[in-house]
């Protein structure tokens, strides 16, 4: 299945830099690239469930990634860079279906294939720093809780 969700990231990819990158409709774009890239019911619905969710959460993604990249105002990120950190932040914080690492690796290998030299290390940089403030909330309220039952 790794495979075939590979491939529903890159197609949820490539509907977010089109709807970033010009007015089409995310459900217009989405629906044309799999019809270009057929994809299995459980596939395709997967890459719809991304779309839709990076689109709802984006500008809660888009805060998350002025506070860690903050030499770099989001408006300025190149546009595949800036969408595949949306997409991976949106795995990380909002969706839970995949291990954290899983959605790093998925989002890095998307920087290789679509970004330039420096993606692959700016997405990793940033995911990096977002899964740090991550765990270290969980273990702030984990703590909370200890002592609070006691």
């Amino acid at each position: 299945m790794v495979g075939i969700r590979r491939k529903a990231r890159t197609i949820a990819l490539q509907t977010l830099y089109e709807v970033d990158c010009s007015s089409h409709r995310s459900s217009e774009a989405l629906s044309r690239l799999l019809e270009e890239n057929p994809l299995p019911d459980e596939a395709a619905q997967f890459g719809r469930s991304l779309v839709a969710g990076a689109l709802q959460h984006k500008k809660d993604i888009d805060a998350i990634i002025r506070r860690f990249a903050p030499a770099f105002p989001v408006e300025q990120i190149a546009p595949i860079d800036r969408n595949i950190l949306r997409l991976a932040i949106f795995e990380v914080l909002f969706d839970n279906r995949v291990p954290v690492k899983v959605a790093i690796n998925e989002a890095v290998e998307l920087a290789k294939r679509f970004g330039s030299d420096t993606s692959q290390k700016f997405v990793n940089g940033v995911l990096g720093s977002v899964v740090t403030m991550v765990v270290g909330q969980k273990k702030a309220q984990e703590t909370t809780e200890k002592s609070e039952s006691v």
